[in-house]
C-alpha cells in the first residue's frame, strides 16, 4: 500500500490504524468540515460494562452554516479531559502495557486545548511514536471530494460505515462482555505493547473501504 488519505481523528479506531500503518506515506484531511457523529470528537473504548463512547463536547456554529474543522473550539468548561481520563484508567489499568504508556496518554489529558484540530493532532502524534511507526505525515492543501490515492475518510463515520480489520486478541473484560471489534487504536495497545505495529500490519483488511 504506498498512500492514503486519511481523516484526524479522536485517537482513531483500530481499522484506520491498520490502513495507516502499511501505508508508505499518509496524507491527512485538514480542509474538511466538521460533522456531527463521527469518530473527530468520538473514542470508543471497552469498559467493565462493555463498549463506552467518550465524547469531547465542542461548540457547534449551529444554523449559521458549515464550520472549518481547523477552526472547531472544545467546551473546555467542561470537565470532559478528567472524565475520559478516569474512564480510560477505569478500563485498562489492568491491562499488561498500561502502565508503559500511561504518561503519554495522560499528557493529553492534563494539557489543555482550545481547539479540537490540534487536540488531535497531538493524540495522532503520541500514537505514531508509540507504536513506532515509520511513515511520513503529511497534510492536504485543499479539500477534494475525490482523491487518486485510497480514501480512508469515510472509516470515521460512526453510524454509517461498518468495515473493520479482522483483527482479534485478549481484551481486559472479554471474559466478561466478549470480543468487541474496532476500538479505539488504545485498545489495542494497551493489551498488545510492543506487539501492536505488527498485528496492525498483518490483519486482514476488507477489500473495499
Amino acid at each position: 500500500m504506498s498512500t492514503v488519505v486519511a481523516p484526524l481523528t479522536y485517537g482513531g479506531s483500530i481499522t484506520l490504524w491498520a490502513y495507516m500503518a502499511r501505508a508508505s506515506q499518509v496524507i491527512l484531511e485538514q480542509h474538511d468540515h466538521y460533522q456531527k457523529q463521527t469518530q473527530r470528537n468520538r473514542l470508543y473504548i471497552h469498559g467493565a460494562n462493555g463498549k463506552l463512547m467518550l465524547s469531547i463536547p465542542v461548540k457547534h456554529l449551529g444554523k449559521m452554516g458549515y464550520q472549518d474543522y481547523k477552526t472547531v473550539l472544545i467546551d473546555n468548561q467542561f470537565p470532559w479531559q478528567a472524565q475520559h481520563w478516569k474512564s480510560i484508567q477505569a478500563a485498562y489499568r489492568s491491562s499488561p502495557y498500561f502502565e508503559f504508556y500511561e504518561d503519554e496518554i495522560a499528557f493529553l489529558y492534563k494539557e489543555q486545548f482550545p481547539h479540537l484540530y490540534a487536540f488531535n493532532i497531538a493524540f495522532f502524534e503520541i500514537i505514531h511514536k508509540l507504536i513506532r511507526l515509520s511513515f511520513p505525515i503529511t497534510f492536504t492543501e485543499s479539500f477534494e471530494k475525490e482523491v487518486t490515492h485510497l480514501d480512508i475518510r469515510p472509516l470515521q463515520e460512526v453510524k454509517t460505515n461498518g468495515v473493520e480489520a479482522a483483527l482479534k486478541y485478549t481484551q481486559v473484560f472479554d471474559d466478561k462482555n466478549g470480543f468487541i471489534a474496532n476500538l479505539s487504536v488504545l485498545d489495542l495497545l494497551f493489551n498488545m505493547g510492543p506487539e501492536s505495529l505488527h498485528a496492525l500490519k498483518n490483519c486482514a483488511l476488507p477489500k473495499n473501504t
